[in-house]
């Protein structure tokens, strides 16, 4: 199973942590599987940003970005090249590292 590496967030993840997931899971599943209570407005669905993550090491292991993916991730804060939605991004054999950014386009955060 692939080892995900989730880099220290202040509110999810203070001291940073691993985790591991069957290939196949989004990384938001695997994240929330795990009690990282990371953001998912449009419940997974890939309407919203709310999830979007960074991926720091493993990105070419993810499956692709689809273009209605890439078309949202356009209006993430802090947008990088190596940007995903953590709902859209599914694991394959190699192991991760991601950093969740500090802030998302949400006012409020809601809790699920």
């Amino acid at each position: 199973m692939p080892i995900i590496k989730i880099l220290p967030h202040p509110e999810y993840c203070p001291q940073g942590t691993e985790i591991q997931a069957l290939p196949g899971t989004t990384i938001c599943e695997a994240l929330l599987d795990h009690e990282i209570e990371i953001e998912h407005a449009c419940d997974m669905s890939c309407a919203c940003t709310t999830c979007h993550v960074i991926v720091r090491s493993g990105l070419e292991s993810l499956n692709e970005a689809t273009e209605e993916e890439e078309d949202l991730l356009d209006k993430a804060w802090g947008l990088e090249p190596q940007s995903r939605l953590s709902c859209q991004a599914r694991l394959a054999k190699q192991d991760l590292t991601i950093e969740i950014p500090r802030y998302t386009i949400n006012h409020a955060r809601e809790h699920h």
